[in-house]
C-alpha cells in the first residue's frame, strides 16, 4: 500500500471511532450555527441580522407524543419553585422577523432530576412512565412568543440545568431542536435554587457539560425572580422557516 493511501485509511478510522458519543451528547448529525443577515428598509435604512440557535439532541427522555399536551401550564403537580418561561421564536430566514403560528414543544427534569415519560432503566431508576409533567407545547402567537408557567428544573449527573425544545412550523414540519442553558455564578437564580435538597456537589456546569461545553451563548436564558415569588426565565432562539 503507498504511503499516502495508508495515511488516509488511519484518518478514516480515527473519525469513525470519534462519532459514537453517548445518547445525552451534541447532535452531530447537523450543520453548525449559522448566521443570517439582511437588510430592510423602513422609513430608514436599519440592518437586521441574527445567528441561528445550534442544534441539540433531543434525546435521552423527548416526549412521547407531544401533540397530546398542548397547555400552558405544563407542571402537572410536581413541587419546586415557580417559574414562567417565555419564549420568542425569530425566522431567521425573514430578517429575523418574529415566526407567528410555529408550534413549541419544551420539557425538563423535576427538581430531583428526574422526567416523566420514562423510569426503570440505568440512566433513570424513579419509575415515571406513566405520567407526563413538566411537558407541554404551545403555539407562536403574532410577536412570535409562547409562554409556559412550570418550575425551576433541578439536575441530574453528568448535565447542567437544561431546558428541552423542539420547534416546528403551522404545518408540524421540524424547524429546531435545542437546549435553553442557564445563568451559573453567585447572585444567579440557580445559585439561590441551589440544587433544591441536593445541592451542588458534583453539578456538571455549562462549560463541563457535553452539550453546551462548545459554546451557549445564543442557548443561555435571562433568569430573574426569586423563591418567595417565583422566577422569569426569558430567551429569543432564531429558526429557519
Amino acid at each position: 500500500m503507498e504511503r499516502k493511501n495508508f495515511l488516509k485509511s488511519l484518518m478514516i478510522g480515527a473519525v469513525t471511532s470519534s462519532v459514537l458519543v453517548d445518547a445525552c451528547s451534541k447532535d452531530d448529525s447537523v450543520s453548525p450555527t449559522s448566521t443570517t443577515t439582511t437588510t430592510t428598509t423602513s422609513g430608514t435604512s436599519t440592518s437586521g441580522s441574527c445567528s441561528v440557535v445550534p442544534t441539540e439532541t433531543e434525546g435521552p427522555f423527548p416526549t412521547h407524543t407531544p401533540a397530546s399536551y398542548v397547555r400552558s401550564n405544563i407542571t402537572d403537580g410536581r413541587t419546586g419553585y415557580k417559574m414562567t418561561i417565555k419564549i420568542t421564536i425569530n425566522n431567521s430566514n425573514n430578517n429575523c422577523n418574529a415566526l407567528s403560528s410555529a408550534l413549541v414543544d419544551i420539557w425538563h427534569c423535576d427538581a430531583e432530576g428526574n422526567y416523566s415519560e420514562y423510569g426503570n432503566t440505568s440512566m433513570q431508576s424513579t419509575d415515571y412512565t406513566s405520567v407526563h409533567f413538566l411537558r407541554g407545547r404551545q403555539t407562536t402567537d403574532s410577536n412570535g412568543l409562547v409562554t409556559f408557567t412550570s418550575i425551576f428544573p433541578g439536575w441530574y449527573s453528568g448535565r447542567a440545568t437544561h431546558i428541552h425544545v423542539h420547534v416546528y412550523n403551522s404545518s408540524g414540519t421540524s424547524l429546531k431542536v435545542t437546549q435553553i442553558a442557564f445563568p451559573e455564578g453567585t447572585g444567579t437564580a440557580l445559585a439561590t435554587v441551589n440544587g433544591y435538597k441536593k445541592g451542588l456537589t458534583g453539578y456538571t456546569t455549562n462549560s463541563q457539560d457535553n452539550v453546551f461545553s462548545d459554546g451557549y451563548s445564543l442557548e443561555l436564558a435571562t433568569v430573574t425572580g426569586n423563591t418567595t415569588d417565583g422566577f422569569n426565565l426569558s430567551i429569543s432562539l432564531s429558526v429557519p422557516a
